[in-house]
Order: C-alpha cells, then structure tokens, then sequence
C-alpha cells in the first residue's frame, strides 16, 4: 500500500487514484509547525505523585515518537529542501505579551491547549534539530491555525507557492487547523505522516484519515524524498 491507497476514509473507499505529485522547488515550501521546546521538556518521574506519575506515562509513547521518529525523519527532509532549493518556513506558538491576553480563545480555554507562551522565551522556541537556518521564514501565532493567525497567507503568495508540505505537532490541533486553512485558500497540501504526531498515535491515524484525500495528500518521508529524487535526476 502507498500513499495513493493508503489513509482511506469510508467517503473515499473506491475513489479514483490520485494522479502523480509533481514537486517544483519553486513553488513549494516545506511548513514545520510547532515542533518547540516546550513541547519535547519532560520533568523528573522520581519527583512525581501518583496521578501526576500516571499522566507522564500516557505520554511516553508521544515523546518516544517525536525523538525516535518525527524530529531525526523532519531533519533529513528539511536537509533535502534545503540542498535542492525548496522553500523552508516555519511556524509556532508565542505570545506577544507576556500575560497571553493577546491569544485566540482557544488557547485561552481552562485544560491542556491552554497554554501560555511568550515569544521570546526559551519554551517557544523551535527544536535545535530543526532550528531555521539564515533567512528561512518563521511565522509568530496565537491561534491554532498557522495561515488564519498570520500573514503567512500573504508570504506564500508573495513567493509564489501553491504546494506547501506540512510537518509537526499536534496532527489532530495545529496541524489539521493549519491544512484546513490551506485547503480552503486553494493550496496543494500534502502531509507527511511520519513526521507528525498527536497526543497518541490513535488520534494522529485517526485525523490523517480524517484529511487524506479532501485537504490534503497524506505521505511518508520516504517517498516524499523518492519523488525529489526523481525530479532531481532528471
């Protein structure tokens, strides 16, 4: 099975075969979102309680993901559009002021989403292994979605994109926010699977599902790379 038949919903069991992706590096920009520190720091286990202690085991299988898989499978792609001249850009979530008022709703809202990050502060801050190299474009968000809560709508128009290649975290918040938003600006969105994660891997299978196919083109690393290879060889 490959991405063409892969990640099918019950609306498109039978449908027709998607045609070949074709990748222009100028017109396509790789879009890593949200993958910051806040998100891969863990405390230490020996100083928790019991229920505190359950909740850091819940989300092992998360961060084993994010560094075993997601983080090392992003760099080597983010190496390929950059050795090959594609578009880089990312984007992330901080606050301009430090008490967060400036926040959508949503990340305002009482639980887990609520979170409170200042720009400028270390927890907002892109991973080290993907960090943005020379002038490669890093867009400031306050809301989930990347495209609605930035002008980066008009960044990728001013470059001429019309392909933009979605990576990061959380598959089922930022990331379906963001590809819905392209989809709906008339955007060729391709997600790759392995270099995305939500809170369990049931949520990330379950909303790849939810996407392929009507907003977007679900895709492994590996044959993201074999399709640059083949445009690269000729």
């Amino acid at each position: 099975m490959n991405w063409k038949t892969a990640f099918r919903s019950i609306y498109y069991e039978g449908a027709p075969e998607p045609d070949d992706i074709v990748l222009l590096p100028e017109r396509t920009g790789m879009l890593i979102i949200d993958v910051q520190n806040t998100y891969l720091e863990r405390p230490d286990p020996a100083e928790l309680q019991d229920e505190e202690r359950r909740r850091y085991d819940r989300w092992t299988p998360f961060h084993q993901r994010m560094h075993g898989l997601v983080v090392p499978r992003t760099a080597k792609l983010l190496a390929a559009f950059r050795q090959h001249g594609y578009h880089r850009l990312f984007a992330r979530i901080g606050c301009h002021r430090r008490d967060g008022l400036d926040r959508s709703l949503s990340q305002k809202m009482p639980g887990w989403n609520n979170v409170l990050l200042p720009k400028d502060e270390w927890s907002a801050q892109i991973v080290p292994a993907l960090a943005p190299e020379g002038d490669e474009i890093v867009v400031t968000k306050t809301t989930d979605s990347a495209l609605t809560g930035t002008n980066l709508r008009l960044i990728l128009h001013n470059l001429g994109i019309d392909t933009v290649v979605c990576c990061g975290i959380f598959t089922d918040q930022c990331v379906a926010s963001t590809v819905r938003s392209l989809a709906d600006e008339s955007f060729r969105v391709l997600v790759v699977e392995d270099c995305c994660a939500a809170g369990s891997n049931e949520l990330h299978h379950a909303e790849l599902v939810i996407m392929n196919m009507i907003y977007c083109h679900v895709v492994s690393s590996d044959e993201l790379l074999a399709m640059m290879a083949r445009r690269h060889a000729l």
